[in-house]
């Protein structure tokens, strides 16, 4: 998760470098039109790696205290439904 941060920084300041040439005439509008591509496809490819990484960690969550949840989901359900009844 911290790389996806540090990558949208890092998109964050090439964009910032890059429009800063743009703006002194060092790089061409046909240049900019080329890179920013480039520097979306790099940052997609960042979250997409977060992504997967989250999905996984949070399978083996689940596969290793999937009753562990299912219980704790239970009885906050029991617990409100108990806590409702009360109030009517």
């Amino acid at each position: 998760m911290f790389n996806l941060l540090d990558a949208t920084k890092d998109y964050w300041r090439k964009l910032d470098e890059l429009e800063a040439a743009y703006q002194r005439g060092e790089v061409s509008l046909a240049e900019v039109n080329t890179k920013v591509p480039e520097l979306i496809a790099e940052l997609s490819r960042e979250r997409r790696a977060a992504i997967a990484l989250m999905q996984s960690s949070w399978s083996r969550v689940w596969r290793e205290h999937q009753q562990a949840i299912i219980g704790t989901v239970a009885i906050g359900v029991l617990t409100y439904a108990w806590m409702v009844a009360e109030l009517v």
